[in-house]
């Protein structure tokens, strides 16, 4: 019974840090870019974000990950996180978002009708 207990513990404890590893990832994925935090945003180094190499939704686009999707509505700008199937309304794009990663000009190349 002991050694069992201690398998399963040691299950527990290992898919724990996995998740959390990858939650890590995730959330280090969704932005790769540095600096720039101030108008005119100038001096971003790091890559922007390839919004065609994200899955087509009907309202936007979505990049997948391990444990949470990231989510962008093409027309109202409004990013959600989607952690294990649930989804949360987060904010809304930045002005830096908008200015670095220029998600307008690839929302209207994918066929979409940006308002934001």
């Amino acid at each position: 019974m002991r050694l069992l207990k201690s398998f399963f513990a040691v299950i527990g404890f290992t898919g724990t840090v996995l998740f959390f590893l990858a939650l890590y990832i995730d959330i280090r994925a969704m932005d790769r870019t540095k600096g720039g935090y101030q108008a005119p945003y100038t001096g971003v180094t790091g890559e922007t974000l390839d919004w065609a190499s994200m899955d087509l939704t009907a309202s936007g686009v979505v990049r997948r990950g391990y444990v949470l999707n990231f989510i962008v509505n093409a027309t109202s700008g409004m990013i959600s996180l989607q952690l294990l199937g649930v989804e949360f309304a987060a904010r809304k794009l930045s002005p830096r978002a908008i200015a670095v990663h220029r998600p307008r000009e690839a929302f209207i190349r994918l066929g979409f009708t940006p308002e934001f």
